[in-house]
């Protein structure tokens, strides 16, 4: 053990991260896994960084829950966001989870998704029209960030008018998860549901009076959608919408922005993708491992376990370090290494088991087709000053991210 990883081991709190690792949390991840990879936080919580360990726990729900009531309870109380939060697809366990998970999964199936294909290439193409063709500006703001929050707009077919305050309350309630929550992060939350919900119910009232045949309406497929005499209630309804925002928005954001700057980071990479296009899903891949937009996950044990020699009793908080299994070398060569064509790639960006995101496919697609276009049609795009990382442990994106044309 080194002289650094001592320091790291000694000193790492999710709850108080330096600067640093916002930056650049790869260097702390390797030397937990290299001195604990099951590691005891000053909570009382376990931090896992081996892939394998991930894998375990994602293929046994029944050890290792996902519902997040306990949890949250004395975070949030009795208000809005512990409603939502432990109402969503992601935060719950069988039966509730396997109801919700069919809803949602039958209205975004591979069938479903890929007729998404030509408008989202329409969507892309408008936006690059409209981006400059000399000159700097902020590729969140005006590109990563508009895909999901109009993808996910026409899925629940928001009127576009309206979408304006999408972004906003889906920062707001994501926030609330992030480690070291104030009290005008989790006001920010709260009243982001509130105001979320509300417009939900405005907009469910409209579309039972007039629904939607069309295949790529998701929020009529989910008012409409029965199994086996179950339905969605109008409480969970209105959580899943806000969910599939959230979900799709936070992370195909971060998805597309770490992807791109990675790419003009590393110009022998871009310079390959751009000569291949070829390699762009097995690319997306790669992004998704070597910069995950969502780094951290959670579960709670239901029984004693042990996990790497490590004894873990009922009822331990557990975070799985997405970031730092993506990068395990007992997994993958040269970790730290962005190889596009790299084969296999059993990248855990999407979690596993029975909780493996339900909206994979549809962030594939987003950004397939957003780096594929803007690199043909912004074949010079170059970084244009430093860009702004998001100060957040558990979703890794970019706030600010300036590029030029010239």
């Amino acid at each position: 053990m080194t002289a650094s990883d001592t320091e790291i081991l000694h000193s790492f709190d999710l709850r108080q991260l330096p600067a640093s690792f916002y930056a650049n949390p790869y260097p702390t991840y390797h030397a937990l896994r290299r001195v604990a990879p099951v590691l005891r936080g000053p909570d009382g919580s376990y931090f896992l960084t081996r892939h394998a360990d991930l894998d375990r726990v994602y293929r046994d729900p029944r050890s290792f829950s996902s519902d997040k009531q306990r949890q949250f309870k004395p975070v949030f109380g009795d208000s809005p966001l512990f409603e939502h939060h432990t109402t969503s697809l992601v935060f719950n366990d069988p039966p509730l989870h396997t109801q919700v998970r069919k809803a949602v999964g039958d209205a975004l199936s591979p069938r479903a998704v890929a007729a998404m294909a030509p408008a989202l290439e329409a969507l892309v193409e408008g936006l690059l029209d409209n981006l400059p063709t000399q000159g700097t500006f902020d590729l969140i703001e005006a590109f990563a960030a508009v895909i999901p929050v109009e993808v996910i707009g026409n899925l629940l077919r928001v009127p576009p008018a309206e979408r304006g305050p999408l972004r906003g309350w889906s920062a707001a309630i994501l926030g609330a998860l992030e480690f070291g929550l104030d009290a005008a992060g989790l006001a920010r939350g709260n009243r982001a549901v509130t105001e979320f919900v509300d417009y939900l119910r405005e907009l469910i009232s409209e579309r039972r009076k007039n629904p939607s045949s069309a295949h790529d309406d998701v929020l009529s497929r989910l008012i409409q959608w029965e199994s086996n005499g179950e339905r969605l209630s109008e409480h969970q309804l209105y959580h899943q919408c806000i969910f599939l925002l959230n979900a799709g928005h936070e992370t195909t954001t971060n998805l597309i922005g770490n992807s791109v700057h990675a790419l003009l980071d590393q110009p022998a990479a871009r310079a390959e993708l751009m000569a291949n296009p070829a390699l762009i899903d097995a690319a997306i891949e790669e992004f998704l491992r070597y910069d995950a937009p969502v780094q951290l996950g959670n579960r709670l044990a239901q029984v004693d376990v042990t996990l790497g020699g490590v004894e873990i009793p009922a009822g331990s908080t557990l975070t799985l370090c997405i970031g730092a299994a993506n990068r395990d070398p007992a997994v993958f060569a040269d970790p730290d290494r962005l190889w596009l064509a790299r084969t296999p790639n059993p990248q855990l960006a999407f979690g596993g088991g029975i909780h493996t995101c339900a909206g994979l496919h549809v962030a594939r697609l987003e950004a397939k087709i957003g780096i594929a276009r803007l690199l043909v049609r912004r074949p010079r795009l170059a970084l244009a000053g430093p860009a702004t990382r998001a100060q957040r442990a558990r979703f890794r994106g970019f706030t600010q991210l300036p590029v030029s044309v010239d």
